[in-house]
């Protein structure tokens, strides 16, 4: 009997992580297709960004990621305070010290009502994590 219902909580927590990443597979598939515009990097690095966005997905506070048309990331976060976004920007510029990191405010997901408004967001008004850290990594 426990061992049915181990196996029921672990098919639903790869069940969630699934439809979480079905985002990130949405954006980078989009973007790919021409659909979200002309891209600004090559169609490689969009291939990084993917792999990216899946980790972005695991940490704590991120409900939900989307690879972004000018190379950033976008999250919906769990919880959207102070110390939440803090410490997920934190662990994300300590992986990808390279990353831009953009926070979907709820004015921001009543405009991006789709993938493909998502996509084309700019991540300019966030802050680069070269800049957070301190470093200017070439």
């Amino acid at each position: 009997m426990m061992r049915a219902f181990a196996v029921g909580v672990l098919l639903t927590l790869m069940a969630g992580s699934s439809a979480q990443a079905e985002s990130c597979t949405k954006s980078r598939d989009h973007l790919l297709s021409g659909l979200g515009g002309d891209l600004m990097q090559q169609p490689q690095a969009y291939q990084g960004l993917f792999k990216i966005c899946l980790a972005t997905i695991s940490m704590s506070n991120v409900k939900d990621a989307f690879v972004l048309r000018d190379g950033g990331i976008a999250v919906i976060p769990k919880q959207d305070n102070v110390a939440a976004t803090a410490a997920t920007l934190s662990t994300f510029c300590d992986a990808y010290p390279r990353g831009t990191l953009r926070f979907l405010s709820r004015k921001d997901l009543l405009q991006a009502n789709s993938v493909a408004h998502i996509v084309r967001m700019s991540s300019t008004s966030a802050t680069p994590c070269r800049k957070i850290k301190g470093n200017s990594l070439s």
